[in-house]
């Protein structure tokens, strides 16, 4: 069965590559599907949150690789998710707060294509309190950040932070 986990990832965290390592047990064939949300004024290109997903993910051996497929998309995501026959929607959960927007989310990808299911997976207790705008926020202020991103995301986001 195919999934897809969806995201803006900007920037990718340790609580999205957890989500990834169990989604890539569970799924026969994961897709990472990167969002370009404008909207959310991304500190990271559409290509460059790629190319941190893809190095990040590299990190970790115990993430099965061969199951992952890593892609760019903009528009609904639920049609995304049909042209590439996946019927499966994996969004994580850190709190209960994340709850009721994912929820009227599921609700409405359901409205709009009853075919594809979403699944829930909570945060592991360990990374439930990080968000890329936490890490954002931290790295902008010189905080250390090497414990909630990948080595490859620490290396390049305080020099963002500083262009930006």
């Amino acid at each position: 069965m195919k999934a897809i986990y969806p995201g803006t990832f900007d920037p990718i965290t340790i609580g999205h590559l957890d989500i990834i390592k169990r989604a890539a047990k569970i799924f026969d064939d994961l897709t990472i599907a990167i969002a370009e949300n404008p909207s959310k004024k991304p500190l990271f290109s559409h290509t460059e949150r790629k190319d941190l997903v893809t190095k990040s993910i590299k990190e970790y051996p115990e993430i099965d690789h061969k199951k992952i497929n890593i892609v760019k998309f903009s528009g609904l995501l639920v049609d995304f998710a049909a042209q590439n026959n996946i019927s499966v929607l994996i969004r994580g959960l850190r709190a209960i707060s994340d709850f009721e927007y994912e929820f009227q989310m599921s609700c409405m990808n359901n409205k709009l294509n009853s075919n594809i299911q979403t699944i829930f997976l909570p945060a592991s207790d360990q990374v439930q309190f990080i968000s890329s705008r936490f890490v954002k926020q931290i790295a902008s202020l010189n905080g250390d950040i090497k414990s909630l991103v990948s080595k490859a995301v620490a290396e390049v986001i305080y020099q963002k932070i500083t262009e930006n």
